[in-house]
């Protein structure tokens, strides 16, 4: 069941509608943020391609590059997919499934984004210092992802939800 099927909680009195709408907005927040830094990356990425030194790369530096632009694409299109089904939808009473749909699409798009951060960081220090920076830059991105975007927010939810049930 999802978040947004279960009745809202005590210290909120809001309908399903309402919920929905509250829902929506703060979705549409993240989605701006997340918008925005896709953006800023997708913008140096083709800005690169017109760069004499461009030229002088490897084979593999072009198929890394273009793999990296195509997942900025993705990444837009993913984070854009919620609005585009809101257009769509616009009117037809499915606020709650919109809702659902983009909190699905948030998540896939956090992913691809946060693969595209660590893959444009690595193709730099692999470019401007050698494939071995690369590598290590890559996974030091990875790792503190992993930590700021997963470990930390899992564990806030975790003792949030020890000291809502009363267990800490």
């Amino acid at each position: 069941m999802s978040d947004l099927a279960q009745p809202a909680p005590e210290d909120r009195a809001e309908s399903l509608d309402q919920r929905a709408d509250r829902n929506w907005t703060e979705l549409l927040q993240e989605l701006r943020v997340l918008q925005t830094g896709t953006q800023i990356l997708t913008g140096f990425l083709l800005a690169l391609a017109f760069q004499a030194a461009f030229a002088d790369l490897s084979v593999g530096q072009h198929a890394f590059y273009l793999t990296l632009v195509v997942l900025a694409a993705v990444s837009a299109i993913i984070a854009l997919a919620p609005v585009a089904l809101h257009r769509i939808a616009f009117r037809h009473h499915v606020k709650p499934e919109i809702v659902g749909y983009g909190q699905i699409m948030l998540v896939i798009a956090l992913i691809t984004v946060s693969l595209l951060i660590v893959g444009v960081v690595a193709f730099v220090f692999d470019v401007v210092v050698g494939l071995t920076a690369g590598w290590i830059a890559g996974v030091v991105l990875a790792l503190l992802i992993g930590v700021l975007w997963i470990t930390v927010p899992i564990g806030i939810r975790t003792r949030w939800d020890r000291r809502r049930r009363g267990l800490s």
